[in-house]
């Protein structure tokens, strides 16, 4: 997913798009050059118009070599040639996700605050584990809330990359950076950015340089 030693930028979109304007605002946002991997999480959609998001989003992804990932839903995700997909607790098991993605597409596991469920999948073969929430969200309700330090222990123990995600922003991701993140996924911080989308996916690229650079 992130071939670069630094912390990725993990995109979510929004929970609700305008097929009729969304393409063009995101084609803007990867070409900004900042996102590392894109996350389609559409909840409540019927299959027709999950098609006809993957069917809009994923060639955008594909011109620009950035995976596209589908939340929940490893069949369609498999049927329509996406990249991976991210499946949380009730989204069925890791075991069911590998056997229809295969051993060459992505299968991330949210782990919320559990090293035990993250090392569970893991040792099974997940591409990721994603940790969180770490602050307030307004995107979802959070099922746990955890500090820095699963981070820090995860990547002391193992290899196996981690996400970071839950409420953060440009000015509160430096703690998760420097406890060794390998990808911060964020939505609202860039898609209700006051100066746009662009400006907030650069801002969080941004802020993850110069976290780095403490490290």
């Amino acid at each position: 997913m992130n071939s670069d030693a630094q912390t990725g930028l993990y995109l979510l979109t929004p929970p609700a798009i305008d097929l009729a304007v969304f393409p063009d605002l995101l084609a803007r946002v990867l070409d900004s050059g900042a996102v590392d991997c894109l996350q389609l999480r559409l909840k409540g959609l019927d299959d027709a118009d999950l098609r006809k998001a993957i069917s809009a989003i994923l060639p955008l992804c594909l011109a620009r070599d950035i995976p596209l990932i589908l939340n929940d839903r490893p069949d369609l995700a498999k049927a329509t040639g996406c990249d991976g997909v991210h499946i949380g607790e009730d989204d069925g098991s890791y075991a069911n996700a590998r056997a229809i993605m295969g051993e060459d597409h992505i299968v991330g596991v949210s782990c919320y605050d559990s090293r035990h469920r993250a090392m569970q999948v893991g040792e099974k073969g997940a591409d990721y584990v994603a940790f969180g929430a770490f602050f307030p969200t307004e995107t979802k309700t959070a099922k746990t809330s955890v500090t820095p330090d699963i981070i820090d222990i995860w990547t002391t123990f193992t290899t196996v990359p981690c996400v970071a995600i839950g409420g953060i922003t440009a000015d509160n991701l430096a703690p998760l950076v420097q406890a060794g993140a390998d990808f911060i996924a964020v939505c609202g911080s860039v898609w209700n950015h006051p100066d746009g989308p662009v400006a907030g996916a650069q801002a969080i690229k941004a802020a993850i340089h110069v976290a780095s650079q403490d490290i």
